[in-house]
């Protein structure tokens, strides 16, 4: 019963609100206001806010939320440790094959293409401390991809 009144009073304060803003020529939003005050006197008419206040109070209800909380819960961490895991065993052993013959095993060159310098900067090589072939392997892959 308080509820009821508590609402009533909010939708009418709601409505003085949106007719002073119509007053001020601003109607789009008098009219927003409107609607929005006009909601709380309508879960009142519908019987809603009587529902939510005897369901509030009541034990069994709060044990049922608390079911149907639970429940979500380990649904969510199914969810969660499925998509960490990869999914089933099936379908784990499906991506490991899979994966394997994807990768081409002589497959060393960049994908992207060949980098470039920017003109006017020279090409430095490494220097050998030692003799010059101490580094010739690598100057050879520096090359190979175009470095």
């Amino acid at each position: 019963m308080i509820a009821e009144t508590i609402l009533s009073a909010v939708s009418a304060a709601g409505l003085g609100i949106a007719a002073v803003t119509a007053y001020r020529k601003r109607f789009l939003a008098a009219t927003r206001i409107a609607a929005y005050s006009l909601i709380p006197i309508g879960l009142v008419l519908t019987g809603v806010v009587e529902w939510a206040v005897d369901t509030a109070f009541s034990p069994s209800a709060w044990l049922g939320f608390g079911l149907l909380g639970g429940a979500w819960l380990l649904l969510m961490a199914t969810r969660a440790v499925e998509r960490r895991g990869g999914g089933t065993r099936k379908e784990r052993k499906a991506a490991k094959s899979a994966q394997r013959e994807a990768v081409a095993p002589g497959a060393s060159a960049p994908s992207a293409g060949q980098a470039v310098l920017p003109a006017g900067q020279p090409v430095t090589k490494p220097k050998a401390a030692g003799s010059g072939d101490d580094f010739s392997d690598i100057e050879a892959i520096l090359k190979k991809h175009g470095i």
